[in-house]
């Protein structure tokens, strides 16, 4: 349905130059990466919305996409869509999510902060805008209690995170650093062995002794933690209001431009799905739950579950601020030189959106469009 982004992937090739070493995660095919969902997806009926077939979301089966998981379950996005179907795509990972953004796979996606960071700054700002926030927090270094008894002794241990240059990377190498702490941000290597492994894998490593430590994401967190982990340092401790975005919602710029209508619809769903998460919390949880077990056939137990989900706080307002604060920590880190903000947001339909539900308007702290 959507015509080849040829003029998108001459300027992401110009700017595979950049000096990103973050970029080299663009790599891996997002097709290895991504999985269809095709078995739950409440069935679109009504006018399409300016005659668009159908809208493809991307986002994670982790409790930090709340809101995509709970609006995708209760049907809050088709509701908004009328007759333009919802197409949801399961990630891992945000840099697979990003290349399926840049190739046409998909149109909008729920993903953390430094991915989308990264993927703007590699384009020069071509290929997608930040629309909303989605949540803050969740996000914890977890430990056995054996090795590791307090945050001065880290040294010497190997503490894992789920991917090269992703949000919980990025935190826990500049967190090191801060601590005097030296590590190749490409080998993992140093004082403390960062050991880059996918969230699934990492409570059985944990657990068989490989790993001392994790710095990762709900559920995972919470995963380890009832294996007999026990949380050093929860990241909210580290910003300012124990507030920082872990997750936002992009769109690519082609589609904002060509259906905007339809990105609005979107934004309405995503707004009511978190509106019903803070008025309907313990049926929003066991939505969450019977999404995680659809996407991957598994749900978590009530150990896990309940947890993790008081861990992380839906949200509209994209905590712009902060998003500043990890761009600055992954240039300090040495993931990232020269990182592209400017523009980086466009809040323009999230808060016509916004005003409609008599919400307050949200900022974007000086990175929108000029």
């Amino acid at each position: 349905m959507h015509a080849p982004r040829t003029t998108l992937r001459r300027s992401l090739a110009a700017a595979a130059a950049l000096p990103l070493l973050i970029g080299a995660l663009g790599a891996c095919g997002y097709g290895s990466k991504a999985e269809k969902d095709d078995k739950v997806a409440p069935v679109a009926k009504g006018e399409k919305i300016g005659g668009v077939d159908e809208v493809r979301i991307g986002y994670f089966a982790n409790v930090t996409h709340a809101t995509a998981l709970v609006g995708l379950q209760k049907g809050l996005f088709q509701k908004e869509l009328g007759g333009t179907e919802v197409k949801p795509q399961v990630f891992n990972a945000g840099p697979s999510e990003i290349e399926a953004l840049n190739a046409g796979a998909i149109d909008i996606g729920w993903i953390g902060p430094s991915p989308a960071i990264n993927g703007f700054t590699k384009s020069q700002g071509q290929n997608l805008k930040i629309i909303s926030g989605s949540a803050s927090g969740g996000v914890s270094l977890v430990v056995n209690p054996k090795k590791i008894k307090s945050l001065d002794d880290l040294k010497g241990k190997r503490v894992a995170t789920p991917q090269l240059g992703n949000t919980q990377d990025v935190a826990l190498l500049n967190y090191l650093s801060e601590k005097g702490l030296k590590v190749d941000p490409s080998t993992g290597k140093g004082d403390v062995s960062v050991v880059r492994q996918d969230n699934k894998e990492i409570p059985a490593s944990f657990e068989s002794g490989a790993l001392d430590g994790a710095w990762v994401p709900e559920p995972t967190a919470s995963k380890l933690v009832a294996g007999g982990g026990k949380v050093l340092l929860d990241e909210k401790e580290l910003w300012k209001d124990g507030k920082f975005v872990i997750t936002n919602v992009i769109v690519s710029q082609k589609f904002l431009k060509e259906h905007p209508d339809v990105v609005e619809a979107v934004l309405r769903g995503s707004v009511k799905s978190n509106a019903w998460i803070k008025a309907n919390p313990d049926e929003a949880k066991a939505a969450v739950n019977a999404k995680l077990k659809a996407d991957s056939g598994k749900e978590l137990p009530a150990e896990v579950l309940d947890p993790a989900f008081k861990n992380v706080e839906t949200t509209n307002d994209p905590l712009a601020s902060t998003l500043r604060e990890e761009a600055d920590h992954a240039v300090k880190a040495g993931l990232l030189k020269d990182p592209v903000l400017d523009g980086i947001y466009d809040l323009t339909l999230l808060n016509k959106v916004l005003k409609a539900e008599k919400q307050p308007a949200v900022e974007d702290a000086g990175l929108g469009a000029k």
